[in-house]
């Protein structure tokens, strides 16, 4: 039997802002809303990296006990993020990205009224819940929403929302430490983690479902033919879902290792305060800004599966010498611009080529899957690292887990088929 011929779309403007010229008036409103969300997303998840220090030392927990929030908030979030995947395809990609915001903007409001460690701990897995979610329902609708020509630099550039949420909790933990006692700004770098629910009231009012999903969704219910949550685990789909989540834990795995605990490297192997430390992780952050623009450019012009291989080497090569070299703190400083930049940029990617990957009828569900599956197992790098750094020093640990995650990348990535370009169709 012959395959199909794939249909691809022409990439006239090749330029990283091309595609935001010829956007439709959906397609920007769309890419507003998931861009704002997903910056969000980003302070929200990254506070707690910011203040676990304060943590550490207010409530007398270990290093590892500590991480191990971090950790049930990631695997929690697969969780939600495979459960909202599949809500996509049954309910709808914008009602189910309504019901993420207001859930992980309520528990980050509780968090901050936690009054011991095994509190927080039970509000940041709920949070996870939602935080996972989120992605799950925005990637999917960004994916289907922009065109294919424009589909790589659009997802990517949404994704560079992140590094802002990231640099806007940064800000916040510098003004607040300097203003209150650590004791109560903890508290208040939580409460900022409630904005994103104001986002729902944008959602509501001018962003609509993407054509193919409506279309392909009313084709479903009037067979009787709904996708069921396993399906993805089927057939000639098993092997795309089993190498899509290997990609996605070895991207995740070596993520979370690097960034949830450099604040703490910085600070206590570096001797840091957590002022002083600011404007290092400013240029972490501002490489991780450059990275998600350049990789959501690269992404289009040279595909996705080459974006993955080419950063995962990248990523590898800098955190061995971020982390190993007998480095000055001034060194290490600038540094930071390519350990942010390549542990970041190959995300711009990701959103697009799961979103290539799988038919419109499980789409939702395959992409939540495998994007939060590897959130799961990337879970288990902060507090394996946590764990390690009791008995080696914290940047060997770092390094140890980042580094593997990112060989594991490289060669899942390796055996998948490039998609740049790919034409969505209505299934059926």
């Amino acid at each position: 039997m012959s395959t199909p011929t794939q249909a691809v779309a022409p990439i006239e403007d090749t330029s990283l802002t091309g595609f935001y010229k010829d956007m439709t008036v959906p397609e920007r409103r769309t890419f507003w809303a998931c861009a704002t969300g997903w910056a969000l997303d980003g302070m929200d998840f990254m506070i707690y990296p910011l203040v676990i220090g304060t943590i550490i030392t207010m409530w007398k927990v270990e290093a590892g006990t500590a991480g191990l929030a971090g950790t049930v908030t990631l695997l929690a979030s697969a969780l939600g993020g495979w459960g909202a995947g599949y809500l996509c395809d049954r309910i709808g990609r914008v009602r189910t990205l309504q019901i993420t915001i207001i859930w992980f903007s309520f528990f980050s409001l509780l968090c901050a009224f936690a009054q011991n460690f095994e509190q927080l701990l039970v509000f940041r897995a709920l949070l996870g819940i939602g935080f996972g979610g989120e992605w799950a329902a925005g990637a999917v609708l960004m994916g289907e929403t922009i065109r294919a020509q424009y589909r790589g630099r659009a997802v990517g550039s949404v994704q560079s929302g992140w590094a802002v949420g990231w640099g806007l909790a940064v800000l916040a933990q510098a003004a607040l430490f300097s203003l209150l006692p650590p004791e109560q700004a903890w508290r208040w770098m939580f409460a900022l983690g409630a904005l994103p629910a104001l986002l729902v009231f944008y959602l509501r009012t001018y962003v609509k479902e993407p054509e193919v999903a409506a279309q392909t969704r009313a084709k479903a219910a009037a067979t009787g033919d709904r996708p069921s949550i396993t399906e993805i685990f089927q057939g000639p789909i098993l092997k795309t879902t089993i190498l899509a989540s290997l990609v996605a834990t070895g991207c995740q795995g070596g993520y979370y290792a690097i960034t949830f605990w450099v604040p703490r490297f910085l600070t206590t192997e570096r001797n840091l305060s957590i002022v002083t430390s600011t404007g290092y992780l400013a240029a972490l952050i501002i490489g991780s800004f450059a990275g998600y623009l350049v990789g959501a450019w690269f992404s289009d012009r040279y595909g996705r599966r080459s974006l993955f291989l080419t950063f995962s080497l990248g990523a590898m090569a800098v955190v061995l010498a971020y982390t190993q070299l007998p480095l000055s703190n001034q060194i290490l400083w600038v540094l930071g611009f390519p350990l942010g930049f390549f542990a970041s940029g190959y995300f711009s990617g990701m959103g697009a080529f799961l979103t290539e990957l799988y038919p419109t009828r499980l789409r939702g569900s395959g992409q939540g899957f495998c994007y939060n599956f590897g959130r799961g197992i990337g879970a288990l790098f902060p507090f394996l690292v946590g764990f390690l750094s009791q008995t080696t020093s914290l940047a060997n640990a770092i390094c140890i887990f980042a580094v593997a995650a990112y060989a594991v990348f490289f060669l899942a990535a390796y055996a998948l088929p490039e998609t740049r370009g790919k034409v969505l169709h209505v299934d059926g």
